[in-house]
């Protein structure tokens, strides 16, 4: 099922995340979301709820797997990270091929805390 940018907005919402924007294509979703933790690198517990949104509109048949690009911003645009999430690694997650550990290491491999490029940045970014 496609899910529109307004209603994940909210879902993220709902589960504690600051949405800057929230952007979706067939290809992918990109969301840029402001942090509570300004430090050098993402906050874990941030991730995962984001993750975990997706996770389970993915479980409930609302979502249709496809790639997840973060953006964590400390203010405007100043970029915090990047981070992503495969479309692959949520199917095998929802379909017991990977543990939650296996899902959490993928993801925090794809940490990037100086981005070339962020998907998205605010309202202005067409990234």
């Amino acid at each position: 099922m496609s899910i529109d940018e307004s209603t994940l907005a909210r879902e993220l919402r709902t589960n504690g995340i600051d949405v800057e924007e929230v952007r979706v294509s067939p290809e992918r979703v990109a969301v840029a979301y402001t942090t509570t933790l300004p430090g050098a690198a993402p906050d874990h517990a941030e991730m995962g709820r984001v993750c975990n949104t997706f996770i389970d509109l993915a479980e409930a048949g609302e979502f249709d797997p496809r790639r997840i690009e973060a953006t964590a911003i400390r203010f405007e645009t100043d970029v915090q990270a990047t981070w992503y999430v495969d479309a692959d690694w949520i199917e095998a997650l929802n379909t017991y091929r990977i543990s939650e550990e296996e899902f959490s290491a993928r993801v925090l491999d794809s940490v990037d805390t100086d981005p070339d490029e962020p998907a998205i940045v605010g309202s202005g970014g067409d990234r």
